[in-house]
């Protein structure tokens, strides 16, 4: 069995959940992450009234730069800022992990860029 698909995690309560900060935003910008261990991009993404986060993702096997511009993502927005060779990610995109491949979380265009998930 793929690791990824294994049991359920321990449960949490649910105000460990809801202290998580999850917004809808825009990949305003992706470029390769240059000297990375593993490849990766750093991702600038507009959320609207929060401003613009940077992210740092490793998700080079199934997505390309120009492939992510424009794309309404998910992701966690109030986790501590960490620092990641010369960048400082500070935001953590969401996505569907199996294997090498992340299929990224996503919204419909009309939701706009801050929208909490519930």
């Amino acid at each position: 069995m793929d690791s990824t698909n294994g049991p359920v995690e321990p449960l949490v309560d649910i105000s460990a959940f809801s202290a998580s900060d999850i917004r809808v935003g825009t990949i305003l910008e992706a470029s390769p992450f240059e000297g990375a261990r593993r490849p990766a991009y750093v991702i600038q993404i507009d959320f609207g009234p929060l401003g613009v986060l940077k992210s740092t993702a490793q998700i080079t096997e199934d997505h390309s730069p120009e492939g992510l511009l424009g794309k309404k993502i998910v992701a966690v927005v109030n986790l501590p800022p960490k620092q990641v060779g010369p960048h400082t990610s500070r935001c953590l995109v969401l996505g569907a992990v199996h294997g090498k491949h992340v299929g990224l979380l996503s919204v419909p265009e009309n939701v706009p860029n801050g929208t909490r998930i519930r």
